[in-house]
């Protein structure tokens, strides 16, 4: 299993292109070992949410779609994101209705979401610590959590930076 990429690599430079390859790689091997087939509009679907590290909503999705010819009604977008969700290759941002691709396809993870609240870029750091705390809490309550989203909302380094001066 690969180490998980830096969660700060989208508030940086950095080179985009090999991010982007790489985890496009390890999506398609996710979608073969389950059987399941990324096609030529989930694989785009995926890129465009690759392409910004920021949270995307369906319409954003779907106009980008329909630029490269893949349609322009909503349940083309939809049913790709979907797909993706399901499949652990992008996670859905609740806090802004969006989808963000995710930056561990196949590995067993807990992603807390570190969301800037001026441009919307979305870091997708691990929180094992933070979903072990969780469950802590739950089974002292009797409860057992069986999915969680955990949202940070903030600035990024470039947001703070201007927002301080």
């Amino acid at each position: 299993m690969q180490s998980p990429p830096d969660p700060t690599l989208a508030f940086e430079r950095h080179d985009h292109g090999c991010c982007l390859r790489d985890t496009l790689a390890r999506a398609e091997e996710v979608a073969t070992r389950a059987g399941a087939r990324l096609t030529p509009v989930r694989r785009r679907a995926l890129e465009i949410l690759l392409e910004e590290h920021r949270a995307m909503g369906a319409y954003e999705v779907l106009e980008k779609l329909a630029e490269g010819g893949f349609g322009s009604q909503p349940p083309v977008a939809y049913r790709a994101l979907e797909f993706l969700v399901d499949h652990g290759l992008a996670h859905k941002v609740r806090r802004l209705n969006a989808f963000a691709a995710c930056m561990h396809p196949g590995e067993d993870h807990a992603p807390v979401f570190l969301i800037c609240r001026a441009c919307n870029a979305v870091a997708e750091a691990e929180g094992q610590g933070v979903r072990a705390a969780l469950d802590d809490a739950a089974e002292v309550a009797g409860f057992r959590v069986e999915r969680a989203n955990i949202e940070a909302l903030g600035l990024c380094p470039a947001c703070a930076k201007v927002l301080n001066e």
